[in-house]
């Protein structure tokens, strides 16, 4: 990050501008500023700016509207919003519109400072990933992974990118693929190295116990809480932590989640002391977020918080030419392990692994060269040796299709919901429970397909 970037400020409280400028400027950066959106808007154009900061409520074009502007002017340019605590829905709004981040006033100096360095660093790795390609010409490693693939090059080159800024990471892709692996990859590769790497997984621990692991909790909190114990985020501080299956957390917890990100700083459970901490989170899903949305069991203003810089892993079937290479290391592992040496896989057994479609991905490999190398009789692994599941192995030849021949899965979507239609004659909250969908989710499939919701025209079918 270049400690001259340009930032323009525009803020109609001459004090809270002129603060602003000079706290920016005491931490390296070249500022800007306007006490309107026209005036903020000449500035743009007439200079560099790499970064802008904007409150929402101004006199004449509001900051929404001075979003818009910027965001034609230049789509790339990262906008961060300044909004009363009362108004989080317009700052959502906000971001939806474009905006990189918000804060809530009143905030800190710090605070801000931490949020434009972030900002800098987020946009800075964007602008990086447009010669994605041919940066790709490099060949990125990792202990513990292997990326002979394109698709995992890919996943490598955008780690090697985050990795060294503090950017919050959201991990998305089925359950097997490696998403600790790859948390743990963007942690040894940042500056917080030297510090620890925590993991919790959601799933693992009991709703109710949940906000406790993560945040602590002090003596008496609750029944059996004989002594006080420091959570996950008090036990990261200064590293990372790695919040898995993100998705599955209630909302309760959320609230409490989304406070972290935003003012790095929370209660133990049953406690009044405010602490402070430096964490970086890695958060990973094998869930649809988005679909959580619409489903209103996800909150918007934290899943903007945790969706910085994404990064998508693939299923083991879309990167099949990495098989040989995982079995090799698979392979070696089961063999120290043991004490039992397995030199080599048959092409025949390989045959095998490569024809596969993996629906457990790196994990079930794993577990089925482990299997085979306690079950071979000799120090080669061949095809007998390889025991795959029957019940989930892809039919070979099958002539049963699951889709209507010639139609893709989103048709099949599309006219399953025009059929609900017809079958509750228009009504949409009658189709809407056919289908097992919230109202909302409907409205948005209706909307994908150009389907008017009358229910927006103060209209309900």
């Amino acid at each position: 990050m270049s400690t001259k970037a340009n930032i323009l400020i525009v803020e109609d409280e001459a004090k809270m501008r002129r603060l602003l400028e000079l706290n920016l400027g005491d931490d390296g950066f070249n500022t800007l500023s306007a006490a309107d959106a026209e005036s903020g808007l000449k500035l743009l154009q007439s200079g560099s700016v790499d970064l802008v900061i904007t409150d929402l409520k101004l006199p004449g074009m509001d900051g929404l509207e001075f979003l818009q502007q910027v965001k034609r002017f230049n789509a790339a340019l990262p906008v961060v919003v300044m909004t009363a605590f009362g108004t989080v829905e317009t700052a959502v709004t906000a971001m939806k519109a474009g905006a990189s981040d918000y804060v809530l006033k009143p905030f800190s100096l710090d605070e801000m400072r931490m949020v434009v360095r972030k900002e800098l660093d987020v946009h800075r790795l964007r602008e990086e990933n447009r010669s994605l390609r041919e940066a790709l010409q490099k060949r990125y490693e990792h202990p513990n992974i292997v990326a002979r693939s394109p698709k995992m090059q890919e996943v490598l080159a955008t780690v090697e990118r985050v990795a060294p800024t503090n950017s919050t990471v959201l991990l998305g892709g089925e359950s097997g693929v490696g998403k600790d692996l790859i948390a743990r990859a963007i942690h040894e590769k940042s500056r917080r190295a030297s510090g620890p790497f925590i993991k919790i997984n959601s799933t693992a621990i009991p709703e109710n116990l949940l906000e406790s692991e993560l945040f602590g909790y002090e003596k008496g909190a609750f029944t059996g809480a004989v002594g006080s114990k420091p959570g996950k985020f008090e036990l990261a501080d200064k590293g990372t932590l790695f919040l898995d299956e993100i998705g599955d957390v209630p909302a309760a917890t959320q609230v409490k989640l989304l406070r972290v990100l935003q003012e790095r700083e929370f209660e133990r459970l049953g406690g009044t002391r405010t602490l402070k901490v430096d964490v970086r989170l890695v958060a990973a899903t094998n869930r649809d977020l988005r679909a959580a949305l619409e489903e209103g069991t996800f909150r918007e203003d934290l899943y903007y918080r945790l969706n910085v810089v994404p990064i998508d892993l693939p299923p083991l079937r879309e990167h099949k030419e990495d098989i040989p290479e995982l079995v090799n290391l698979f392979l070696a592992r089961a063999s120290a392990e043991s004490g039992k040496e397995i030199v080599r896989v048959t092409p025949d057994a390989l045959k095998v692994l490569m024809g596969y479609h993996w629906p457990g991905n790196v994990r079930e490999l794993q577990n089925i060269i482990e299997r085979a190398s306690a079950l071979a009789k000799g120090p080669v692994l061949d095809a007998a040796d390889i025991h795959l599941d029957p019940q989930r192995s892809k039919p070979a030849n099958s002539g049963a299709a699951l889709l209507p021949e010639g139609m893709t899965m989103e048709q099949w979507e599309d006219e399953m919901i025009r059929e609900a239609l017809r079958r509750a004659n228009g009504n949409k909250s009658q189709a809407a429970r056919l289908l097992g969908l919230s109202r909302n989710a409907l409205r948005y499939r209706l909307s994908k397909i150009g389907i008017e919701d009358d229910a927006e025209n103060g209209k309900e079918s």
